[in-house]
């Protein structure tokens, strides 16, 4: 479900069809939960954003808001 990748900062992927329920998971360094429902940017803090050729978002890269540990989620065609 997550892989670290091998560069200077954390850096995490998680791919968002293989959770279940809300959409809701934990950091994967310190185990923050940041969930798809809050909008304050309080547990996270959108970094990057892809969509494809048919302008859906196909990646979003986050910052957690506790370890500064970068996550790419993936996965949003499954949902």
């Amino acid at each position: 479900m997550m892989k670290k990748m091998e560069n200077k900062s954390s850096a995490y992927t998680i791919n968002l069809a293989a959770i279940e329920g809300d959409g809701s998971f934990q950091c994967p360094k310190c185990g923050m939960s940041i969930s798809p429902e809050d909008e304050t940017e309080d547990n996270y803090k959108i970094l990057d954003t892809k969509v494809d050729d048919n302008g859906d978002l196909s990646e979003l890269v986050i910052s957690c808001g506790k370890c500064r540990s970068n996550i790419k989620l993936t996965g949003f065609q499954g949902l």
